[in-house]
């Protein structure tokens, strides 16, 4: 069948046939020449892909002859590896190990194929090849692709690329949206996701892209036993659900929950500008499809809009006086189309109204391709500021009426509940986008004092994964996250005597237990509230001894905490945690606290870290937010201050995630008076389990990569100078717009090769990709003229910065340094530091095109050791630097065939 596929539908190539089964020999196949192995193909043709389709056992062989012949990629469409059981994982791997040494991609296994309908390549065994289009599809399922493919073809959609990902043994998603991003001819990318695989690739690929197309998944798994299915179907791990949908909120990603509504928002997406807010009106000529609208609305995340006075009064001179008064805009049956046409134009021209839902109901008195004409000019006079869309409700007689509205840009529903969860898509879709280059900043300032490590790793020593409450104030206070006051007692006088200390006799205090082997303490007994005096301590100590040491042993009690009893004024109960996940490592949860916190289920989830925006967003996706700005006269609470504790929460997991594997504070009393952590609790990773490097290889690594520290250092400068030398950071942009005003026409022209307008080179648009810097697929380095890290003078002089090339292990390097600093040192500094990051990042080359005139820039770069070439065909000297021992033999030639892109700054 793929043979056949390939055959039929024309891609400018040639095939080769290879039958490898000496049972049944052919020659020929479909009249082509077949070859028994793949070495026997003339040498004279390189080969490009190999399509493989022989049982899994034959694969490994298969492989090592692609190898030998110098294959570029291939598509493994059999099965039966990782998604049987251990024995085809371990020939999976085998199998990809080969491909890695013989630098070969591919696709699967167990997959369907790819097609690429543009260019006319088949390589699948499905029935057909679809129809052109810009919509790529990718899919974990063979099954889905092939459903999805008839369903196209018989609704005349077209795909860009259509592909079966498969188990995704060496290409992943990350790759896939890499590819597709970069692809002229996709607009929009739509998959079908069953596991997330490599999840810093995927967000780190997703987030470049979804900012200029739009990425749309459905994720089956939403319950445990569909996530078990696709777990079995794939081989891998599905993970939380909550949590794939905070990483998609992350990275820019919407995600639908029905197939169809995968194509609807992509078509609505193409032809309707994003909403500025979630508040829609809703115009009809009948009372139920608008509450069926406001049903569907409120349900998906949406909100009817509030329409202003003189709104109100517009649309009561405009319609009957029965007319609903409120929104749905509900304008009765006998509206007529200027009717129609002239209350759209009135709520979409609110302030409150972000977008219009247009209904029509067939009545004796509505015409609705007349009144699709009106709305359609009231689409084109709103001039795309706002989401029009439309649920001509009906059959064949509205027909007419849909396509004149398709026609002018405004999509069309059958139903009016569809329409209302599409818009309040487009709004998560926009509100996504918005936050995609929310990157957060990985506070430099912080530096906590060794005594974190010191109790981490006493803890280990002791063969402890539990951390004492004490322990974990302790680690909670260096990160600047308040706690209450905590003293140990080993003894019932020793508690006494810490209780007086504190708050005796005039107020009350608590004792907790101190154990490295219970956690809960409140389910063994090990909290006594509100104690009074010296007698209530002391007996309220020997008792917590007695029981706890009669039910877990003497090792059990380690003696007790004493803490004033906290009586906070109108204060709420909250709880701020952390823990990991089996695809994205470490993630934060935020919510309502308390002893009840696991009945309530009031919480939000995050990947850290965090930066002030994006804990507010954690803040207000759960109920309590309402509470804690302040509700029945009670104060609002220091939201700034909630906002620095979770950001210096998440710096804590970043900074020792391959330490602590649990934390939480609960409860976090939070009220107009403050924070305080009342209670904490750290669980540590099993140190017994490192692999031989000593690392501890099961633990999972945050999905996201946090600002470089490791970077920063200071420089002098051969004038004596001292500077900074750190990652960009997006707080950078004004100082960036700064740094351009003092580049000279001369410098910009040698960096960009043209005259780029200031007012072009400072766009925010341009200087969001410049700034906010997904740290694990680019390296920026900024040069700031003084040594302090914060400093409201200080200055950007000098940005060099690695882009790394999609697919390959190379990056480009380029630099910029402010005039007046030009002629010190900074170009060569820069360099070496670029140089010795991208070697520290495993990559295999570094490489930059300059203009022949940039005489200083190629002094740097031979002095740095880059070889130089002047290419004749486009008057440029291309430079390349080879970072592995076994390419330096690798001669200048090499750069002939090397394609260069765009780069920063």
């Amino acid at each position: 069948t793929i043979l056949w596929n390939l055959l039929s539908s024309p891609f400018g190539g040639t095939i080769y046939p290879v039958n490898n089964n000496p049972r049944n020999p052919h020659k020929s196949i479909f009249g082509i020449k077949s070859y028994q192995r793949m070495q026997e193909i003339p040498e004279q043709d390189p080969i490009d892909l190999a399509i493989i389709a022989v049982p899994a056992r034959v694969v490994k062989s298969v492989m090592q002859d692609c190898v030998e012949v110098g294959v570029k990629g291939a598509i493994i469409i059999s099965a039966g590896f990782k998604e049987t059981g251990e024995e085809g994982a371990k020939l999976e791997k085998e199998i990809l190990d080969i491909a890695r040494r013989g630098h070969i991609r591919v696709v699967g296994p167990n997959c369907l194929g790819v097609m690429n309908p543009i260019g006319g390549l088949n390589a699948t065994f499905a029935t057909h090849i679809a129809k052109p289009g810009n919509v790529a599809f990718i899919s974990q399922s063979g099954a889905m692709c092939t459903s999805i493919l008839d369903w196209s073809l018989q609704a005349n959609v077209g795909f860009s690329s259509f592909v079966s990902i498969g188990s995704m043994a060496d290409i992943n998603w990350g790759d896939i949206i890499y590819y597709l991003g970069d692809d002229p001819k996709t607009k929009a990318i739509a998959i079908y996701m069953e596991t997330i695989g490599d999840a810093r690739s995927f967000m780190s690929a997703a987030s470049e892209v979804a900012f200029t197309k739009p990425i749309i998944v459905i994720k089956p798994g939403r319950t445990e036993q569909a996530a078990a299915a696709a777990a079995s179907h794939t081989g891998s791990l599905a993970g939380s659900d909550d949590v794939l949908d905070a990483a998609f909120k992350r990275c820019g990603v919407l995600r639908v929950n029905k197939i169809r509504e995968v194509f609807e928002i992509v078509e609505l997406l193409g032809k309707q500008p994003l909403p500025r807010g979630n508040s829609l009106a809703v115009v009809t000529n009948a009372g139920g499809p608008g509450v069926i609208s406001t049903d569907a609305l409120i349900g998906s995340g949406g909100q009817l809009a509030c329409l202003g006075d003189d709104t109100m009064a517009k649309l009561n001179d405009l319609l009957p006086s029965h007319w609903s008064h409120s929104n749905p805009i509900d304008i009765l049956g006998d509206a007529t189309p200027d009717t129609y046409a002239r209350s759209v134009e009135l709520a979409a021209m609110d302030p409150a109204c972000h977008g219009v839902l247009v209904i029509l109901t067939p009545q004796s008195m509505t015409d609705p391709s007349k009144t699709a004409r009106g709305i359609a000019e009231v689409a084109k006079k709103v001039g795309g500021a706002k989401p029009i869309l439309a649920s001509w409700m009906g059959g064949q007689g509205v027909t007419e009426g849909r396509e004149i509205l398709d026609e002018a840009g405004v999509v069309t529903y059958d139903y009016p509940d569809s329409a209302a969860e599409m818009f309040t898509y487009m709004w998560k879709y926009s509100l996504n986008i918005s936050h995609l280059y929310e990157t957060p900043r990985w506070c430099a300032e912080m530096r906590p004092d060794q005594a974190v490590d010191v109790i981490i790793a006493n803890a280990q020593s002791e063969g402890r994964t539990i951390l004492t409450e004490l322990e974990s104030k302790q680690i909670l206070s260096a990160y600047s996250i308040p706690t209450v006051q905590t003293v140990l007692a080993m003894t019932a006088e020793e508690a006494v005597s810490a209780a007086e200390s504190m708050v005796l006799p005039t107020e009350r205090v608590v004792l907790k237990l101190n154990s490295t082997s219970i956690t809960h303490k409140s389910d063994v007994g090990g909290v006594k509230l509100n104690l009074s005096g010296p007698e209530q301590v002391r007996n309220a100590f020997l008792e917590m001894e007695e029981s706890v040491c009669k039910r877990f042993g003497k090792d059990a009690f380690l003696g007790v905490t004493v803490q004033p009893m906290v009586n906070m004024k109108n204060a709420y109960e909250l709880i701020v945690g952390a823990s990991p996940d089996s695809q994205f490592g470490p993630v934060m949860l935020f919510g309502s606290g308390g002893i009840l916190c696991e009945v309530f289920k009031d919480k939000s989830l995050a990947l850290p870290p965090l930066n002030s925006n994006l804990a507010h967003i954690m803040m207000e996706d759960t109920k309590i937010y309402r509470a804690l700005e302040g509700i029945r006269g009670n104060d609002s609470i220091d939201m700034t201050a909630l906002e620095k504790l979770l950001v210096n929460f998440s710096h804590l997991i970043m900074e020792k995630w391959q330490f602590i594997r649990e934390i939480d504070i609960n409860p976090l009393l939070a009220s107009s008076e403050g924070l305080l952590a009342l209670d904490a609790r750290v669980i540590l990773h099993d140190s017994t389990h490192m692999d031989v490097d000593g690392e501890m290889s099961h633990i999972v690594r945050p999905a996201i990569r946090p600002y470089p520290t490791e970077f920063e250092q200071h420089w002098e400068t051969k004038k004596g100078k001292v500077v900074l030398i750190r990652a960009i950071m997006p707080e950078d942009e004004p100082l960036i717009v700064d740094f351009h005003k003092r580049i000279s026409e001369e410098s910009v022209y040698t960096r960009f090769f043209n005259n780029i307008q200031y007012k072009e080179r400072v766009n925010h648009n341009r200087l969001i990709r410049v700034c906010h810097v997904d740290y694990d697929r680019d390296i920026a380095l900024v040069v700031l003229d003084g040594d302090k890290l914060k400093d409201d003078n200080k200055k950007i002089i000098a940005a060099g910065r690695l882009t790394k090339r999609h697919g390959v292990p190379v990056a480009e390097f380029s630099m910029l340094v402010a005039d007046a600093y030009q002629g010190q040192g900074l170009g060569e500094k820069l360099l070496r530091e670029l140089v010795e990051r991208g070697r520290a990042e495993g990559l295999d080359a570094i490489e930059a095109i300059v203009l022949p005139t940039n005489k200083t820039m190629l002094h740097v770069s031979k002095k740095v050791g880059f070889q130089c070439v002047y290419d004749m065909d486009e008057g440029v000297v291309k430079t390349i630097m080879n970072l592995r021992e076994k390419h330096n033999s690798s001669g200048p030639a090499d750069l002939q065939h090397r394609r260069f892109t765009s780069l920063q700054f």
